[in-house]
């Protein structure tokens, strides 16, 4: 019994000792404290740069003209589709085709919806491969041009705020949209021959 006793003993202890073990560690992150006297903070509007860089409204258009230009053609081949097939329904009501013509005109029909749906897949995302690059190539110049507009203005944090964006509020005293967008156009040049 007094084992008995002794076996008990020890297992309440060893629960009690495990409990211990299991107490939540610290999560206040271990930051350094700095002093911040005469940091210099930023932002520029991203939706100030779509409206008012000339070399990304320019890029912009070009990328419209495309999508424009590709829906048109969407719209001119599902066009033909529609005349034929209707076409050739009036010609069969009429009885002015043979079953033989009218297996043929559904196998055009057919033809034609799918040559519609590869070139809808294929100029598509040939598109938009090319219009997500552009985007790329232009953000990364807007990269570098940010850091040589801060290293000239001696900025240590330069923020893009705009909706949907990680910044929920910053002080309009921190705005550099239209100095920041105005050193972009100055420096367009430099994008576009890095560009090509």
């Amino acid at each position: 019994m007094r084992n008995l006793t002794l076996l008990f003993s020890l297992v309440i202890l060893l629960v009690a000792c495990g409990e211990k073990d299991k107490t939540k560690s610290d999560s206040k992150p271990k930051i350094e404290a700095r002093k911040l006297d005469g940091l210099k903070i930023a932002y520029y509007s991203n939706d100030s740069i779509k409206e008012y860089f000339e070399y990304y409204k320019r890029e912009d258009a070009a990328v419209t003209k495309k999508q424009k230009a590709f829906q048109v053609e969407i719209d001119k081949r599902t066009s033909e589709l529609q005349n034929y097939v209707q076409r050739k329904d009036q010609e069969a009501r009429s009885g002015l085709l043979s079953q033989n013509e009218i297996g043929m005109a559904q196998q055009k029909a057919q033809q034609m919806e799918s040559n519609i749906m590869q070139y809808q897949q294929t100029e598509g995302a040939k598109l938009e491969a090319e219009t997500v690059k552009k985007l790329e190539e232009i953000s990364n110049k807007i990269e570098v041009l940010g850091k040589k507009y801060c290293e000239i203005h001696q900025i240590d944090i330069l923020f893009m705020h705009g909706k949907g964006g990680q910044l929920n509020y910053i002080s309009e005293t921190m705005d550099v949209t239209k100095e920041f967008i105005q050193f972009l156009n100055e420096n367009q040049k430099e994008i576009e021959k890095d560009l090509k």
